[in-house]
């Protein structure tokens, strides 16, 4: 079992910054891949940004450019630093973790439904 735990979400003028951090129970070591996921009120949750254990990251092109996924493999720990925020990025945020790789589309790293590890989220709010 694998426990994550997010914070560092709040509220932000349009234009603003924040950093997002995922605590995880388990060494990246035994991880395939982690990833930022997001929901708003009434819509499905979006891959935002997730990395995979060779390093290689994926992104949405919504927020390519503005977010960067960071790991830090000695702490256990993923950030998600957010520049340029605007009111449509205001969403819950949640970190999730998985073990499992799959050479297929449908296991692809920016895809919700293929993690099964999910922290309880944080609340991002952007104002304009």
């Amino acid at each position: 079992q694998v426990q994550l735990v997010e914070s560092g979400g709040g509220s932000v003028q349009s234009g603003g910054s924040l950093t997002l951090t995922c605590e995880v129970s388990a060494s990246f070591e035994f991880l395939f891949c982690l990833g930022w996921f997001r929901q708003a009120p009434g819509q499905e949750r979006e891959g935002v940004a997730a990395i995979d254990s060779d390093g290689d990251i994926s992104y949405s092109d919504s927020v390519k450019g503005r977010f960067t996924i960071v790991q830090d493999k000695a702490k256990n720990r993923l950030y998600l630093q957010m520049n340029a925020l605007t009111p449509e990025d205001t969403a819950m945020y949640y970190c999730a973790a998985d073990y499992r790789y799959y050479p297929s589309p449908e296991w692809d790293i920016i895809l919700p439904g293929r993690y099964e590890y999910w922290g309880q989220g944080t609340q991002v709010t952007v104002s304009s």
